[in-house]
């Protein structure tokens, strides 16, 4: 039996979800946990559009047929062993040929419930962009780099708050430096996609604890409506010394090729000066990295002040922190929001 459904009903299921656009799309953006069996090649797409624009749908679908049939028996397999019970999700880029002709095969292949995706991976992203309009109980825990922010916040997961960390899903620590023993970063929209799946495991009544952040992270783009909630939200600013914080920028960047910290260093020349760049590779290649990270500390301070200076005062908490016990900050932090 194949059964469309909208994208919420489509979600709600515990199946599998087999992808059938080519690498190049899915690569591009895709639902959290999906798996990738394309129908085309991303040249195979490419030749079937062009004959779809010049000769018409018939010699689109012939040619479509023609490159498919080969691969009929493999998608068939591959399904079952991602589905051995027989009962899979299938979409395509707007539930069109491709999705239906897979979900065609599957069912006269036998298997059990097979179910479509009405409208595609499209429909699932305005579900998506839409979602970010939905109230939340945003907490953004705020701090001048080198703070901690990051382990604080799984300090506060560990005592049972609620935490999505926004780095992590786009991959970047938000400065020159936070591409630096990082994974490739996804795409802006797909960095949308992880955001909303993270959102759907959260209640909604309960505080939702998050890293205050620039709109954006690397190259990502956080999603306006969720950024707007976070400006709009209470501050926690941890006010960590300057000198403490250079210390951790040591230990968490003094591993990395020296190459790589001074073109970090040289992304932000412009913002720091020629004379404090030049001084920064100095110490740099003199091995002094403390000297490094207070000269950036320093223009990232600055900055940071700015973006705090255009929030709401009365919403902003400033709580005294110490690179040695953020522990003991996530545990202010979480009594704070229980009594409010």
């Amino acid at each position: 039996m194949v059964l469309p459904l909208p994208p919420a009903d489509f979600l709600a299921l515990a199946t599998p979800v087999i992808d059938v656009r080519s690498p190049k799309e899915f690569a591009h953006g895709h639902i959290p946990g999906a798996h990738s069996l394309p129908l085309f090649s991303d040249e195979e797409r490419a030749v079937v559009g062009t004959l779809y624009k010049q000769q018409g749908r018939d010699a689109a679908v012939l040619e479509g047929l023609r490159i498919v049939g080969p691969k009929l028996a493999g998608i068939v397999e591959r399904s079952r062993a991602l589905s051995p019970d027989g009962r899979i999700r299938v979409h395509c880029w707007r539930g069109g040929e491709r999705s239906g002709s897979v979900a065609w095969l599957l069912d006269k292949a036998g298997f059990a419930d097979v179910i479509t995706l009405r409208g595609g991976y499209k429909a699932f992203r305005n579900h998506v962009l839409a979602s970010f309009g939905a109230p939340l109980d945003l907490r953004v825990l705020g701090g001048y780099t080198g703070t901690g922010k990051t382990e604080t916040l799984g300090h506060l997961r560990r005592l049972g708050a609620q935490v999505i960390d926004l780095e992590a899903l786009a991959h970047h620590k938000g400065s020159s430096f936070g591409a630096l023993g990082e994974a490739p970063q996804p795409t802006t929209e797909h960095f949308e996609n992880l955001l909303w799946n993270a959102v759907q495991g959260v209640d909604p009544k309960a505080p939702l604890w998050v890293e205050d952040e620039s709109l954006l992270i690397g190259r990502c783009k956080i999603p306006q409506a969720f950024f707007d909630r976070m400006r709009a939200a209470t501050l926690y600013f941890a006010d960590m010394p300057q000198a403490e914080r250079a210390d951790r920028l040591v230990q968490d960047y003094g591993r990395f090729d020296p190459k790589e910290l001074g073109e970090a260093v040289k992304r932000i020349e412009k913002r720091i000066g020629p004379q404090h760049c030049k001084a920064a590779l100095q110490a740099l290649e003199a091995g002094d990295l403390r000297t490094v990270a207070i000269i950036t500390l320093t223009y990232y301070d600055k900055a940071y002040a700015h973006g705090t200076s255009q929030r709401d005062p009365a919403r902003v908490l400033r709580l005294p922190a110490s690179a040695h016990d953020l522990r003991g900050l996530a545990e202010r932090l979480s009594a704070i929001t229980d009594a409010r």
